[in-house]
């Protein structure tokens, strides 16, 4: 029992680790408006730097997503946090349109290096048989921790002084404490090798992994689609559309997604991830229509209720996913399975964002959301078909 205990609380504190870091990712979100008047560009220049961290997570994710599986999890994690710090400096120093470019790159980095380690890990800290439970802890973590970021700053920014500044001394001292928690949580990788042997691998999908990962890749890329739309336009929608100019409540808008995502994770448990999948797909659906309403008639409640809604469908998918992808993989190749199904994920964030920024200069931004949001139902109709042909295993 004391056994379970301390594995359970080394679980809870390697999530809020993995919290944290994932917070400095989104924590910029909000401030986006701020950073256009200082620099005075445009939205399409916002969503190439929002990409520009989800380029560097695949880029990491690619070609060292392996790491962790071969060094240990702690050194990965650490590098990590390091990653999170050099993003913070940059947007304290930041002059020029330049320094966001580079945040935003150490910040790709640093979420790079942690979600698949990150995962794996809390998931091993875990007693044994909690693997389940261990799963919601890791993407409660992730979710809620890139739910906490536009919060945090959308606060700080609206009711506290120096909003470009504040929010990264506070997500430091964060990240400070969160190296000395991990220096104290156990290593749980058991024949660690050097740095040198750690070698590009490219996406990495054992023969086992293959019948599930196609649905769980599509969900998942509609999935991290519609929020990166969400953090990186909603701000500017909210400012011109709705007349919104309030940092806290563009950033409680963006947060609403990832936290309704981490209510739609807890239910996955009641649910089982084989009947989760379809369902999150659906509810995806439904969210991009919500989307696609708050769009066309300028309504903030639908804005509000599509941020519920599709986080909700987000949450379904993407734990179902990743539980059956987890199940399925071998555990020395864990971690590797894992980074490729965030490899997915993270194109997902960043190639359909680009489009709306390229989209809204000639048609404008309400219809460059919409022609995002046909595309998206387009594939999540596609992984909802193929679910229903094809089911998870029954052990999912």
């Amino acid at each position: 029992m004391n056994g379970d205990r301390r594995g359970w609380r080394a679980c809870a504190l390697g999530g809020a680790v993995f919290a944290v870091c994932m917070a400095g990712t989104t924590l910029p979100t909000p401030l986006y408006p701020l950073y256009r008047e200082k620099f005075g560009f445009s939205e399409l220049t916002v969503t190439v730097v929002y990409a520009v961290y989800a380029f560097a997570v695949i880029g990491v994710l690619l070609l060292v997503g392996n790491a962790s599986d071969t060094v240990g999890r702690r050194p990965v994690l650490l590098w990590g946090l390091g990653c999170a710090t050099a993003s913070a400096v940059c947007f304290l120093c930041a002059t020029e349109l330049g320094w966001l470019y580079a945040g935003r790159l150490f910040s790709g980095l640093s979420a790079g290096l942690f979600t698949g380690a990150a995962t794996a890990y809390v998931m091993e800290l875990a007693p044994h048989g909690g693997s389940s439970r261990a799963t919601f802890v890791a993407t409660a973590a992730n979710m809620g921790g890139l739910g906490c970021g536009p919060l945090l700053a959308g606060v700080l920014a609206q009711y506290a002084p120096w909003p470009l500044y504040l929010p990264f001394v506070v997500h430091l001292a964060l990240v400070a404490c969160s190296a000395a928690v991990l220096l104290r949580l156990p290593e749980t990788v058991r024949e660690r090798r050097p740095l040198s042997t750690v070698r590009p691998h490219g996406p990495v999908l054992p023969a086992q992994v293959r019948a599930v990962f196609a649905p769980a890749a599509i969900a998942s890329f509609v999935g991290f689609a519609l929020f990166g739309v969400f953090t990186s336009v909603s701000p500017a929608f909210l400012a011109q559309s709705l007349d919104v100019d309030s940092h806290a409540v563009s950033g409680l808008v963006v947060a609403l997604a990832f936290f309704a995502s981490t209510a739609g994770q807890l239910a996955v448990g009641r649910v089982g991830a084989r009947r989760s999948l379809p369902l999150g797909c659906a509810a995806l659906l439904a969210g991009l229509a919500l989307l696609a309403g708050a769009l066309h008639w300028d309504l903030m409640t639908l804005v509000v209720l599509s941020a519920l809604v599709g986080g909700i469908g987000q949450g379904l998918a993407f734990r179902a996913a990743l539980t059956a992808v987890a199940q399925a993989s071998p555990a020395d190749r864990r971690a590797a399975v894992i980074s490729t199904l965030f490899v997915v994920a993270y194109a997902g964030i960043s190639v359909p964002v680009i489009g709306v920024g390229a989209l809204t200069g000639p048609v404008g931004l309400p219809d460059a959301g919409l022609v995002f949001i046909a595309c998206m139902a387009v594939l999540a109709s596609t992984a909802a078909a193929y679910l229903l042909r094809r089911p998870l295993p029954a052990r999912a």
